[in-house]
């Protein structure tokens, strides 16, 4: 019998049984889109010592940014170029820009206003994407993007609810951060998307589960969900290389995340189940390289399972 047609998944039109980014975004905005990634030359207060120093233990030297082709150059050539890329592939494909690397939230309002009101102003692009930290983003800022035109997606690194996770990555925040960021999204009608992390050091599967249960329960718009990558040019990554620890193999992590997508809300979108660090830098795991095998494996094994995102999914009450 054909797959699509017997997919109990209400939020798909093809095989997923989970609300990809690519569904949603076609749903929204009836075009293909992209979200093209940009540095804006922030910083971050887990960098410069505000907070801490060093930053989180597996981030890499450009603060997730690694892949943004011209990146010293003005936001208007980022964003051409970068969109120019993403063509390539979808050669229709409308832009989300997307300001990836550090905190881009950290700077005063006048500042960000002078960096963001440009991209609102432009005709050709339906909403805007701001990574930032939970502990970045006041109250003063989601009041002034409320007031824009454009969607405004404001994304945060949570990577896990856990204490000691938290001390032993040098996070410098808390999932009560992560709590306060969501509940000014909702209360200013902010779209919102929360990031976490699958095999972080000494996490054990139920750890991660309540990570994700956390997640339902603050029901951001979207997830995304990683591997985590040992890169070389991460404080991880070189302790790794000096004193190797174990990884999750490309099984356990398809395993895990499944369990996760079945206890997130079914309209959560799932903006990735996977991600991969720059090949130059990657140290481990490298299965983590070929994106397409890891989506395929989940596809089979939610298939196998006759499972679904949100089959398992309480509404906290």
């Amino acid at each position: 019998m054909n797959q699509i047609l017997d997919n109990p998944f209400p939020y798909s039109n093809t095989n997923k049984r989970y609300h990809t980014f690519s569904y949603a975004t076609k749903e929204m905005y009836h075009h293909k889109v992209a979200k093209i990634p940009l540095n804006a030359g922030f910083t971050c207060p887990n960098r410069d010592g505000t907070k801490s120093v060093g930053g989180c233990r597996f981030c890499s030297s450009n603060g997730s940014g690694d892949t943004i082709l011209s990146a010293q150059s003005t936001l208007e050539t980022q964003f051409t170029d970068n969109l120019k890329r993403a063509q390539q592939k979808w050669p229709d494909c409308l832009g989300i820009p997307y300001f990836q690397s550090f905190s881009n939230t950290y700077a005063p309002l006048e500042l960000l206003k002078k960096i963001y009101t440009p991209f609102y102003q432009r005709d050709d692009i339906v909403a805007i994407a701001i990574a930032t930290r939970t502990d970045c983003f006041t109250e003063e800022q989601a009041k002034w993007f409320s007031k824009q035109e454009k969607t405004t997606w404001l994304e945060f690194g949570l990577q896990s609810i856990h204490d000691e996770t938290a001390k032993a990555m040098n996070f410098a925040h808390s999932a009560q951060d992560a709590k306060k960021a969501i509940e000014l999204c909702h209360r200013y009608h902010l779209k919102s998307c929360l990031h976490i992390i699958n095999g972080l050091p000494n996490e054990t599967e139920k750890m991660m589960l309540e990570t994700a249960k956390f997640v339902a329960d603050l029901h951001p718009d979207a997830i995304k969900i990683h591997m985590l990558h040992l890169l070389d040019n991460s404080v991880l990554g070189q302790e790794w290389k000096q004193q190797p620890f174990d990884l999750l193999t490309l099984e356990q992590y398809v395993s895990i995340t499944c369990d996760q997508l079945e206890i997130l809300p079914p309209e959560m979108i799932i903006e990735r189940v996977t991600g991969d660090g720059l090949a130059s830098d990657l140290l481990a795991p490298l299965w983590t390289q070929k994106k397409t095998i890891v989506a395929n494996e989940i596809d089979k094994e939610l298939l196998r399972r006759n499972s679904w995102q949100g089959k398992y999914y309480v509404a906290n009450k």
